[in-house]
């Protein structure tokens, strides 16, 4: 079959090679080209989706049309479907969830009130320390005041009562002991 005086199949090898270059060139692009359309968008027609369908209608379509005796209407409809179903599985396993997932694993000071830390530069009466603050994610080492306004020592746990400025303000941690 040809269309336009081309035969289908470099047609299809074509489309696969114009959709692949503007695929790559999309992903490189895509935070200067990106247009937010909220919550009340056509998420269907997001650039990715729409050139991985491409690129994937071309690739099925140009190996249906080079390994079978197939008519070329019923390749490309098959080839539409085995996109579809794709890129459908692209959308809803990488995609959403990639959309929603957290974009970093930064923190927000308001999330360090009641965490337990680790005094690493001393802290003087009137003045600033450094206390080291452990977590799942790594290290956050933070300037810190005393709460109480007294003394702490290298190496003590402290509390972080509440942040002010950036500053951590801190008091010695009481461990619980054990009832028998």
């Amino acid at each position: 079959m040809e269309l336009f005086g081309v035969p289908i199949v470099t047609v299809y090898l074509y489309g696969l090679i114009i959709s692949g270059i503007l695929t790559f060139i999309y992903v490189l692009f895509a935070d200067v080209l990106h247009v937010d359309t909220g919550d009340g968008g056509l998420h269907f027609l997001n650039p990715v989706l729409v050139f991985a369908f491409m690129t994937i209608l071309s690739a099925s379509g140009y190996l249906f049309e080079r390994l079978s005796s197939l008519h070329s209407l019923l390749i490309l409809a098959i080839s539409a479907v085995i996109a579809f179903i794709l890129v459908t599985l692209l959308n809803v396993f990488v995609l959403v969830p990639m959309s929603s997932a957290e974009e970093s694993l930064a923190y927000q000071e308001s999330d360090l009130r009641g965490r337990i830390g680790t005094v690493i530069t001393p802290i003087p009466a009137d003045g600033f320390g450094e206390v080291l603050i452990e977590s799942a994610s790594g290290r956050i080492a933070k300037p810190a005041s005393s709460f109480d306004g007294g003394e702490i020592a290298n190496g003590t746990r402290v509390l972080v009562v509440q942040v002010k400025d950036g500053v951590l303000q801190v008091t010695v941690h009481q461990e619980n002991e054990s009832f028998i």
